[in-house]
């Protein structure tokens, strides 16, 4: 529940606090006073969209501040924990949530949630836990077809809730394989022009098939065969300085006359051995390096032209297909790979398709049957909604309405079933049952929803309830029993009331009084708890616009002992 709200330079507000507590709380005040900023304020707390233009006249921000009693545990205590907020234990298995909301002249809108700034959404994602917020809006929103399903589905209870959860899976199953099947079947061509191009594609590349690394390989081999023969001189000359065949000087026999003639006087001189040996490795280097380049310069034969002709042929295939599905070679075995598992997937489009199609039909029966299931559970539980708000109606001065569900099935599915929901109302026997949005006034209208919040109250209970002037258009005696209904939802959940009837402020057990200021230059307004004669002069003057008239607090004071 809400424990108390504070408002600084909002509206005509300059600052006010509003300790609310459980149970009824109601908020009156003349007209023009602030009532609507203290629902606004609310609003705002409750993620609503930030507008400056509410922000008092001279004020560069506006600041609104909450203080709720929620469950130490539980979904509201395990989201602002993940989003780094903190609760402040007050023992019995309750915590103090502290949120707030400040709005600056700019347009910029700041919202913090357990001391840790958030954003309005969590505000939001809160609010659908923690309130439920009526207004004249609202009795237009129930109006809505949808909106009456959701009401009547909130009613069905648990049993609903799990068939409606078991539709929604096989409904999202369902429309998933009928969206694929249509677009395999709408793409057909598409995709056989598709697997064709690939199909050439993939043959072509796998005619060639092009190895990793093969091109840098090639293009360096067909640059050794294109520069044979000045590459097969250079060694044979080469070989011919180190090691010559004829009696010409060389470097083999230059290097072991020398080795020979160290080796001669080393035992003279320790030194010269060890150079020796060294001259002696250099004609082993000298000969071997002679060996190989004898090799190398043979192994340019007269197929050399030939290879150079295939390497060249090779290097030209592969260049085609880089061209083509390049960038390169790499990208081109990577366009082989991808590609056939592409066109794997293209070539099962028929068997896809056939199977798709064995899903959808089987999916549509499945469908079909929990939707049969919700209709059943929808009408067993309109037939009891109606009987319970009827009921409530009757006690709300309309003891002749009876309020009837009318839950009948239509040609297409949609995530929410099969069934089209009406609430229909019958104003005394006889009469033609009318939708509530041509067979209900404003007033009626209030009292139907209220009759409804009452009874769901009973199944789904919601902490705190907000009534924002749902009276309008009621008098008398069906204004007393609206305040009674208030009075006795407050039995289970905190209920606030802006209201303009005495007859309904008279329930409540803490009334509060938004006032108007007119000493300085400009209006502001503050909120006063009211008590004893304080109170029965705010019922006489909601009853005759006199506080003072004897007869007005005369019957204040009728009313408030009929409350209690």
């Amino acid at each position: 529940m809400i424990e108390e709200i504070g408002i600084r330079d909002l509206g005509v507000i300059g600052e006010a606090t509003l300790p609310l507590g459980p149970g009824f709380t109601a908020l009156t005040g003349e007209t023009g006073a602030g009532k609507t900023m203290v629902v606004t304020a609310l609003g705002l707390l409750l993620g609503e969209r930030a507008d400056a233009s509410v922000i008092r006249k001279g004020s560069d921000r506006a600041v609104v501040d909450g203080r709720w009693v929620v469950p130490e545990e539980g979904e509201v205590a395990e989201r602002v924990r993940d989003a780094g907020g903190e609760l402040d234990p007050i023992g019995s298995g309750r915590a103090e949530l502290l949120m707030s909301r400040t709005l600056a002249a700019e347009g910029r809108s700041r919202a913090s949630v357990g001391g840790r700034s958030a954003p309005a959404g969590l505000l939001a994602e809160l609010a659908d836990r923690l309130v439920v917020v009526h207004g004249q809006s609202d009795q237009i929103r129930l109006r809505s077809a949808a909106a009456q399903r959701e009401a009547l589905d909130r009613y069905a209870g648990p049993d609903f809730a799990a068939a409606l959860e078991n539709y929604q899976t096989a409904y999202r199953r369902w429309t998933a394989n009928r969206d694929e099947l249509d677009r395999l079947i709408a793409e057909r061509e598409l995709r056989a022009a598709e697997a064709a191009e690939l199909r050439a594609a993939v043959a072509e590349i796998e005619v060639v098939a092009p190895q990793s690394g093969e091109q840098e390989e090639l293009e360096a081999r067909a640059l050794r065969l294109g520069n044979a023969e000045e590459l097969r001189v250079a060694a044979a000359q080469a070989h011919e300085l180190l090691s010559s065949e004829d009696d010409a000087p060389d470097v083999t026999s230059m290097l072991d006359q020398a080795r020979r003639l160290l080796e001669r006087v080393a035992e003279l001189d320790p030194e010269l051995s060890a150079l020796a040996d060294t001259v002696g490795n250099l004609s082993f280097l000298a000969a071997d390096a002679a060996t190989e380049l004898a090799s190398y310069a043979a192994g340019f034969d007269t197929d050399s032209a030939r290879d150079l002709e295939a390497i060249q042929q090779r290097i030209s295939e592969l260049a085609v297909l880089v061209r083509k599905y390049g960038p390169t070679l790499e990208d081109v075995i990577d366009f082989l790979d991808t590609g056939s598992r592409r066109l794997l997937e293209l070539d099962t489009d028929e068997d896809r398709i056939a199977a798709l199609e064995a899903e959808v039909d089987a999916d549509v029966v499945v469908v079909a049957e929990l939707a049969e299931t919700l209709s059943v559970l929808r009408s067993e539980a309109g037939a009891r909604l109606a009987e319970a708000v009827s009921a409530e109606l009757s006690a709300l001065a309309m003891p002749d309405a009876q309020l009837m569900v009318d839950v009948r099935g239509r040609e297409d599915f949609t995530m929410s079933g099969r069934d089209s929901v009406q609430l229909l109302l019958q104003p005394h026997p006889g009469a033609e049952p009318r939708p509530l949005g041509r067979g209900a006034s404003g007033g009626e209208l209030s009292r139907i929803m209220l009759a409804i919040e009452v009874v769901l109250a009973a199944s789904t209970p919601v902490p705190t309830f907000v009534f924002d002037e749902v009276d309008a258009g009621v008098g008398g005696a069906a204004a007393i029993e609206i305040g009674r209904r208030l009075g006795r939802l407050a039995e289970s959940a905190q209920v606030i009331v802006v209201t303009h009837l005495a007859q309904v402020a008279a329930f409540a057990r803490n009334h509060l009084r938004v006032e108007k200021d007119r000493s300085g230059a400009v209006t502001e307004s503050s909120v006063r708890r009211l008590e004893g004669d304080e109170r029965v002069a705010e019922m006489a003057r909601l009853l005759s616009g006199l506080p003072d008239s004897e007869t007005g607090l005369a019957h204040a004071r009728e009313l408030l002992d009929l409350s209690r």
